[in-house]
């Protein structure tokens, strides 16, 4: 009887779908994070950002990306989970699916509560009613800082949990998402555009995964 085998290339794309789905979901999330922060520290006195077409067409195309954001994030935590395989701990697993589900959800709620704010400076300007637009903002800048940050954080320490236990990542990148989950918890939502620190830890868990599995092919 004619057995089938997983071909021997397998256990090389499951990293390296992880590594360039984590590279795009970064360099996506750092744009979008970028052009949110862009908001005006108070919409109803700084009239002018909101009303001019150019700004509002930019965030609306920040927004636009988000959607493919979370799109590489789930590869990039299905891929993951792949790699870790059989040996992953139940408690860290659900750490890691649960606070990566509520990451990406939260990132959807951000996203939606920063259109309706968009969508609602075409039709009347900021000081027409001003409690409406300071509920927008403080709606967008609160989700962003606090819940979508904070279950970065968790994702953040989940996964490096897991890593340093079977040994996927080197030990300073293991001490660095540990450091980057400390500080997105309790110290982020002080400390303005701090929220980079996730993609930038996508990016470099990403970029170690793709360029240790370049070596063997360039060598």
């Amino acid at each position: 009887m004619p057995t089938t085998e997983a071909p021997p290339e397998r256990a090389l794309k499951t990293p390296r779908a992880a590594a360039v789905a984590g590279v795009l979901c970064a360099l996506i999330l750092a744009t979008v994070i970028i052009l949110v922060r862009q908001l005006p520290a108070d919409v109803v006195t700084d009239t002018g950002w909101l009303a001019n077409p150019s700004h509002r067409d930019t965030l609306n195309v920040a927004l636009e990306l988000v959607p493919f954001a979370g799109i590489f994030f789930l590869w990039f935590m299905g891929a993951i989970r792949d790699r870790v395989g059989a040996a992953e701990d139940k408690f860290f697993a659900m750490l890691f699916l649960g606070s990566g589900l509520l990451f990406v959800a939260m990132l959807f709620v951000l996203a939606e509560a920063a259109s309706g704010l968009v969508a609602a400076a075409d039709s009347a300007p900021p000081t027409t009613e001003p409690q409406f637009w300071r509920f927008g903002q403080h709606l967008v800048l609160t989700v962003l800082a606090s819940y979508v940050t904070r279950m970065a954080a968790v994702f953040t320490l989940s996964t490096t949990t897991i890593a340093q236990r079977l040994g996927i990542l080197p030990r300073w990148l293991c001490r660095l998402g540990f450091l980057c989950a400390i500080f997105l918890m309790f110290v982020a939502r002080s400390v303005p555009w701090s929220e980079l620190l996730f993609p930038a830890w996508i990016l470099a868990v990403s970029g170690h995964i793709l360029l240790r599995q370049l070596r063997p092919r360039a060598a």
